[in-house]
């Protein structure tokens, strides 16, 4: 595929090295890179469904993991509805460990070493017992061995989390001081419960966590996500709740009553937040992150950015120590120096990081914001001197442009693409994303779900759901209701914003940045060679047709660093 510039059709599902890729999933499906260790015997103290009575009489129950010698200890808690049990077991016939399925299911690209005390996402007891913690890990209401029935992401689960804070904080074993800690919806659950200020929340480390789950997740864009939102409704199948969060999905398609209860008060969040904005889960929570970073109201916040894998990095030696220098700040008084604002990951590739420096601010304050018109020629710094379009049929094609970069220069920050479009239905979905190429190679990054062919960033709109919140929206970051659909009329050229993900990425001089636009979901549902196990719902078939010119001026805005 020539790197040329200039627009022309595209089949974004298609990119060079697929074969090679699958054949390397297959590899990591039967031997996963992930490696259990047994604690030393005595080295972990262990008290099982320990219960604890919430405010309404509910009875929760978690496990408590202390270190030998009975002194008081500041506590580490994670709460989730997963099964504080569900950690590797031993096998009978074979040495070894069993692992949960989601390794297999979802690739690591380096080594994942944890206990075997060691919860899903969760932190490793038998590492932070070592250096002097407690480590509570919990059921939530509906789940695990706890009793009651549950609602994920409610307001209730908040509730829940401040009075388990607040149980542990009492116990002898306890100086008091409690923080939280863990992955996904380990840290979603720290959202709800820190807004509420528990008295005895000491800081949080929410690592990777959205904040918004319509936007987030269930319907970028406005779009349905029928991949991950199917696993992830199975792994709650076992739990007993109120609702079942697909079903909420497919009740609820705009951002009504329903999708802003479950949307925490990030800005009365005033606790110490050390949190995880990773550039590789823009499907899940790479938004919401950043999101809560930008909008908490802790004078003591902090962004950990990177662009590598989810688990892999939670457990490796330097987010380590750096979750444990701010625990050990701000639980016991510790020494060490606070993180900085922001701890900045450059890459250029998918392997190469070319620079980790701080930062003082998100998006960084010397951001040039660089619009890149589409025009015949491609994307170019000028608006196109005269009107042209471009039609592409919705299931079988997308269109492209390309531009050159005439010298090194780093995008870091959100990316913003602005549309002008018409179609032959009354409404169209439009996936996006930046690309990087280096001549006819494709430069792979990691994404999310462990998606090593991931793109720079992507982006979703439904045309129909274009209507801007204009309070919350920049030009680098619109931000849509969700609440008033506007369908297209026949012939009609509507306006469209839509909002890419954050990343940082270095091209070099001569590599080209690639803008690719489509009808359907960029990568196929294949598992091995696809970004499993997301996906999209498809519209019918129907052609639609991308405009530029002086009165229409369609861009892409990016954050040139210099």
């Amino acid at each position: 595929m020539a790197a040329t510039d200039a627009p022309a059709h595209d089949r974004p599902w298609r990119r060079p090295e697929s074969l090679r890729y699958a054949l390397g999933r297959l590899r990591s499906i039967v031997r996963p890179p992930v490696e259990v260790y047994s604690p030393a015997p005595g080295s972990v103290i262990v008290h099982q469904d320990v219960p604890v009575t919430t405010r309404d009489g509910t009875v929760l129950r978690v496990n408590v993991y202390l270190p030998p010698g009975g002194d008081r200890c500041p506590v580490v808690l994670c709460a989730h509805p997963y099964g504080k049990d569900n950690h590797p077991r031993k096998r009978t016939r074979l040495p070894g460990y069993r692992i949960p399925f989601q390794y297999r299911a979802l690739r690591q690209p380096a080594l994942v070493r944890f206990s075997a005390l060691t919860g899903w996402e969760a932190p490793d007891p038998a590492w932070w017992t070592a250096h002097g913690f407690a480590v509570v890990n919990c059921d939530l209401r509906g789940a695990g061995t706890s009793d009651g029935v549950g609602s994920v992401l409610s307001d209730q689960e908040g509730d829940d989390v401040y009075d388990l804070i607040e149980w542990a904080a009492e116990q002898s074993w306890s100086t008091g001081a409690v923080g939280m800690l863990g992955v996904s919806y380990l840290a979603i659950s720290q959202w709800k419960a820190a807004a509420l200020h528990p008295p005895h929340l000491r800081a949080i480390v929410p690592w990777e966590g959205f904040t918004d789950a319509y936007r987030d997740l269930m319907r970028p864009g406005g779009i349905k996500e029928i991949g991950f939102v199917k696993l992830w409704t199975r792994e709650l199948r076992n739990i007993r709740l109120t609702y079942d969060v697909g079903e909420e999905n497919t009740k609820h398609p705009l951002r009504d009553d329903f999708w802003r209860s479950l949307v925490p008060e990030l800005g009365s969040i005033e606790v110490p937040a050390l949190i995880c904005g990773s550039f590789s889960d823009n499907n899940l929570h790479t938004r919401g992150s950043v999101r809560a970073f930008e909008n908490i109201s802790s004078p003591d916040r902090h962004l950990f950015t990177h662009r590598g894998g989810k688990w892999a990095t939670f457990y490796s030696e330097e987010p380590l120590r750096t979750q444990l220098a701010f625990l050990d700040r701000h639980l016991r008084g510790g020494e060490a120096a606070p993180p900085p604002r922001v701890r900045l990951e450059v890459r250029e590739s998918r392997d190469q990081v070319v620079d980790v420096r701080s930062e003082s601010s998100w998006p960084l304050q010397r951001t040039t914001w660089t619009p890149l018109y589409l025009t015949d020629g491609g994307l170019r710094g000028e608006p196109a001197p005269d009107g042209g379009s471009m039609s592409f049929d919705t299931r079988s094609s997308g269109l492209r442009f390309g531009w050159m970069v005439p010298r090194d220069v780093e995008l870091t920050g959100p990316m913003a693409l602005r549309l002008f479009v018409s179609a032959d239905a009354d409404d169209v979905d439009l996936f996006v994303g930046v690309e990087k190429w280096r001549g006819d190679t494709y430069v792979p990054f990691e994404g999310s779900y462990g998606f090593g062919r991931d793109r720079v960033s992507t982006g979703w709109l439904r045309a129909s759901m274009r209507a801007l919140d204009e309070e919350q929206s920049r030009p680098f970051a619109p931000v849509h209701t969700f609440t008033d659909p506007q369908k297209l009329r026949a012939g009609e050229v509507v306006e469209v914003d839509i909002a890419l993900g954050p990343s940082a990425t270095l091209f070099r001089r001569g590599e080209q940045l690639r803008l690719v636009i489509a009808g359907r979901w960029l990568w196929p549902r294949n598992p091995l060679t696809g970004q499993f196990p997301g996906a999209y719902e498809r519209r019918s078939r129907g052609s639609a047709t991308v405009h530029w010119g002086p009165e229409r001026q369609a861009r892409l805005l990016v954050p040139v660093i210099d």
